[in-house]
């Protein structure tokens, strides 16, 4: 099957310092695919890169048979490729419908039903900034899902929520696919072993391993790495 997104040899440097390094990855159409990785490990910077936000040192990136390498970060949106943030990035004195209907350049029906999918239907004209954090990174989601990604890059998406609201986000997750595939950077490890269908592992700036979520458990290297410190570190 053709790769929805793809890498072939991706690095990134700054001032001679090694951010990414030759990284091969392909994300299948209508999959959940997890990005893990320690502190460090280089995972933000490689989002940067295949949003657009950051322009690669060497190495090309595809999107659905396309090279947008070079291509700048609202194009790749225009094309379907959507993303949430490690840290909220609502409109604070807006309302959530408001948030949402910047995000649907004003398509009334979106930004209803964006809300109603994240469970914030009923919270459509409360100021953005009176929520609560986790409240306020289920709104980005709506703001995501309004803009009709084939793509969505969730960066850190439970970080906040509450037990019952991690549950809710799963669900919600699954609904989406296969109509939308999904890239998913998370450090709840229950999370991604629950919803991911592989996982792709970074470590230094480069792919430790690729697998399904089985594969990585039992992976010795992956576990000294990563699952077996314990540590749950917020960003990289």
């Amino acid at each position: 099957m053709t790769a929805i997104l793809s890498t072939s040899g991706l690095g990134k440097r700054f001032d001679g310092l090694r951010a990414n390094h030759d990284i091969d990855f392909a994300l299948a159409p209508g999959e959940i695919h997890a990005l893990i990785g320690p502190n460090g490990a280089g995972k933000t910077t490689f989002v940067s890169m295949l949003i657009g936000r950051l322009a690669p040192s060497e190495g090309t990136i595809r999107f659905d048979g396309r090279d947008v390498t070079r291509m700048p970060a609202h194009r790749r949106v225009a094309l379907g490729m959507a993303y949430t943030f490690q840290i909220t990035s609502v409109f604070g004195r807006l309302s959530c419908a408001e948030n949402v209907a910047l995000a649907a350049r004003g398509r009334d029906a979106d930004v209803q039903r964006a809300l109603e999918r994240v469970g914030l239907a009923e919270r459509a004209a409360e100021i953005a900034g009176d929520l609560s954090y986790g409240h306020q990174r289920l709104l980005e989601i709506a703001m995501g899902l309004a803009q009709r990604p084939r793509l969505l890059i969730l960066d850190e998406p439970t970080q906040g929520l509450a037990e019952s609201e991690v549950a809710a986000f799963k669900q919600l997750i699954r609904a989406l696919v296969p109509d939308t595939t999904i890239l998913l950077i998370e450090h709840n490890m229950s999370v991604v072993m629950e919803l991911a269908d592989r996982i792709t592992v970074l470590n230094f700036g480069e792919v430790l391993a690729q697998g399904t979520p089985a594969q990585i458990h039992d992976n010795p290297a992956v576990q000294a790495a990563y699952l077996g410190t314990g540590g749950q570190d917020a960003e990289d």
